[in-house]
């Protein structure tokens, strides 16, 4: 699966989501940082990316006008370690079937 981290996300899953093969690319590199939510998604579409972001709120109501290609939410935890841990989780159990064209999250 290829990915699209928001600004939102730590650099370091980035290197952990590279390490397993999945070619990621972060917003920052590739949009402006005054690009809307509603811009990200579409560039994550005609990508076909999923995207990773922590902004629950305005992305799942992005998502109910926006084509995507699927979108992980990636909730907060005390340390790194535990949300890449349940990333990693997420995506062996889920698999691309399950993250595909989903709202999932992590």
């Amino acid at each position: 699966m290829k990915f699209l981290l928001d600004h939102d996300v730590p650099d370091d899953l980035a290197f952990s989501l590279g390490a397993l093969g999945h070619p990621v690319v972060k917003v920052r590199e590739i949009m402006p940082a005054t690009s809307t939510d509603d811009e990200v998604l579409h560039v994550a579409h005609a990508q076909e990316r999923i995207l990773i972001t922590c902004n629950r709120d305005d992305f799942i109501a992005v998502a109910k006008r926006v084509a995507h290609r699927g979108i992980i939410i990636l909730i907060r935890r005390r340390s790194r370690a535990l949300e890449r841990a349940a990333l990693i989780r997420l995506l062996d159990r889920a698999g691309e079937a399950g993250i595909v064209n989903n709202i999932n999250f992590a």
